[in-house]
């Protein structure tokens, strides 16, 4: 028994991050992705008796963290969530450099942008794209097909990059009124 507790332990320490970033880029909030973290790591404690060893173990974690996420966002019906930086936006800029403002407003844009995805080409951006994970680690991970994730990935970089785009748009026509 103790032996297991070391590798659950030993598991928890290697993987944790992994699964932390994981879910924040899945949620845009730290809170709930600590949350879906410690979640994550009960249902891999609870079902570590059956890892059949067919993949590696970060990609069975990481499974477990997306099914864990798309459950939870079953239950809140939640499709979007705004990061703790976008609700602080506008409270105090002072003593916040002009260069450090823009990449949070552009880190703003990209992640309103993810969260209009549905959650399948949210879960493979995420992968893919974020985490960097290979096509194969990706497949694995989202029980696809490696052709799956391929196409998935090229349409929802086209939807992103098409909402990232409107988005600038707008941005340009609000500070346009704002000058005159």
């Amino acid at each position: 028994m103790n032996e297991d507790q070391d590798r659950l332990e030993e598991l928890y320490e290697t993987f944790f991050h992994d699964v932390y970033q994981y879910l924040l880029y899945f949620t845009n909030n730290s809170s709930e992705a600590e949350d879906l973290t410690q979640d994550t790591f009960m249902r891999v404690f609870k079902s570590y008796h059956s890892f059949k060893h067919q993949s590696s173990q970060k990609t069975w974690i990481i499974s477990i963290a997306k099914r864990t996420a798309i459950d939870h966002y079953r239950k809140r019906k939640l499709i979007s969530l705004l990061p703790d930086v976008i609700l602080n936006l506008g409270k105090s800029e002072e003593g916040i450099p002009e260069e450090e403002m823009e990449k949070n407003e552009e880190w703003e844009l990209v992640q309103a942008a993810l969260s209009k995805l549905k959650p399948d080409y949210r879960n493979v951006v995420i992968l893919r794209g974020l985490r960097e994970y290979s096509v194969k680690e990706t497949a694995e991970i989202l029980d696809w097909k490696p052709s799956k994730v391929k196409v998935d990935y090229h349409r929802a970089m086209k939807l992103l990059k098409k909402s990232l785009v409107n988005s600038n748009e707008e941005a340009v026509l609000v500070n346009e009124r704002k000058i005159r």
